[in-house]
Order: C-alpha cells, then structure tokens, then sequence
C-alpha cells in the first residue's frame, strides 16, 4: 500500500515510455504476499524487498529478476489539531511512546520493526494493551484521524494527503525504520520481457521526482 500512489502515477508513464500497458492491483503486502504464494499468477510483484526474497526462494518468482525501486521511510503522525511530540532525538521518541495513551503501526515490515525497536528499548510490556495493529489493507493515518489511535507510525508516503491528521515528522537517524521496496517477475509470466522493460522505467532517473513527492528516495 505504500507504493500505491506511487505506481498510479508511474503506470501511465511507463506505457508511454516502454509501449506495455502497466495494470495495478493495490493490496496490503500481506495480502499480496500471500496471494503470489497461493500460486496466483502476475507478471510483476512489488513488494518489501525481503518478502520478494522469500517468495523468489519458494520458486514463485523468475530468478535475479528483483529490482529495488525505493526507499521509504517511516513518520509520524497525530490526529489535526494535538500536540505535537519531540523526535528529535531516539530518548524523545522512547518518552512520547511511553507517553502516548495509544500507539499505532502496520502489519507491514515498518510495523515490525517498530516493535523490534520497542523490544530493544525494554517497553514492549509496557505498551500491553496500548498497541494497535491496522488491520490489513487499513491505513494506520484513519485510526489517527478517528481518534481511536493517538500516535500513529507508518510508512511516509501512507500518510501524506490522509485528511484528519498531522505528520509530526520522521524518526531521528539513530532509530530510522526504512523499507526497500523492489518488484520481481512472476516465474510463469508469459510477458517477461515486458515486465523487465517496466522494471527498468520504475528504477530510472526518470520517476525520481515523482517518487520524491511520495517521501520516497530513489536508488
């Protein structure tokens, strides 16, 4: 869901430059995994580099095809209108968790390690009972909106232009959560060779910017 838009904007473009019409189903990565692994067949995947990885390693996935696409990286946010936390350093991050009445993160791979992260700081036990999980497919920007979550993390590029919240910010570098993102050609595509052209036109400097106004990087 993180590339969503992303890849909306980016579709007509890759027609344009490459001649293959680019069609996209936006899916929790869950989800997403879950399907290709089902045996569901698509010419692309895009998704968290690891779980490319582990989908490539069970044979779903045409060998060496990966390409990473993108960095992003995880912020976060309040409902509009509250107060918002210091993270200008890991310490104030750790008291605004602590802090807030309700926390909120993805199922993603950003979620995942912001509880690793709770984890290492010993507060995992602490939270119990604060820690709310978007359900799949769910921005955690609604919940914020909704008030059912005070603090809410997520991937950059999920909460920019969500109504009824405020970004605070990104993470200080020390505790920066980043995803590559990276698609991969699916093992029974009949159009590979298109599939590669579209993966060359999403990794070129051409899409920079555009994956800029995300709140992604490019490679």
């Amino acid at each position: 869901m993180a590339t969503r838009t992303l890849l909306a904007t980016l579709a007509p473009a890759c027609e344009a430059a490459t001649g293959a019409a680019l069609t996209i189903e936006s899916v929790g990565g869950v989800d997403a995994a879950r399907r290709v692994a089902n045996g569901e067949d698509f010419d692309l995947v895009l998704l968290a580099h690891d779980a490319l990885d582990r989908l490539e390693a069970a044979g779903h996935l045409l060998a060496g095809s990966q390409v990473a696409l993108v960095r992003s990286g995880v912020s976060v946010a309040v409902r509009a209108g509250q107060a918002h936390p210091d993270l200008s350093t890991e310490s104030a991050v750790r008291e605004a968790v602590l802090a807030a009445a309700s926390v909120g993160h993805s199922t993603g791979p950003s979620g995942v390690q912001l509880l690793a992260l709770f984890d290492r700081w010993g507060i995992r036990e602490a939270l119990a009972g604060r820690l709310v999980q978007a359900p799949a497919g769910v921005p955690v920007a609604a919940l914020v909106a909704r008030g059912e979550v005070a603090l809410g993390f997520q991937q950059l590029s999920e909460l920019i232009g969500q109504p009824g919240i405020e970004i605070v910010g990104p993470l200080p570098e020390p505790i920066r959560i980043d995803t590559v993102f990276a698609g991969a050609i699916g093992v029974r595509s009949p159009r590979a060779d298109q599939a590669r052209q579209a993966l060359a036109f999403l990794a070129s400097p051409a899409t920079a910017e555009a994956k800029q106004a995300q709140g992604m990087e490019a490679f």
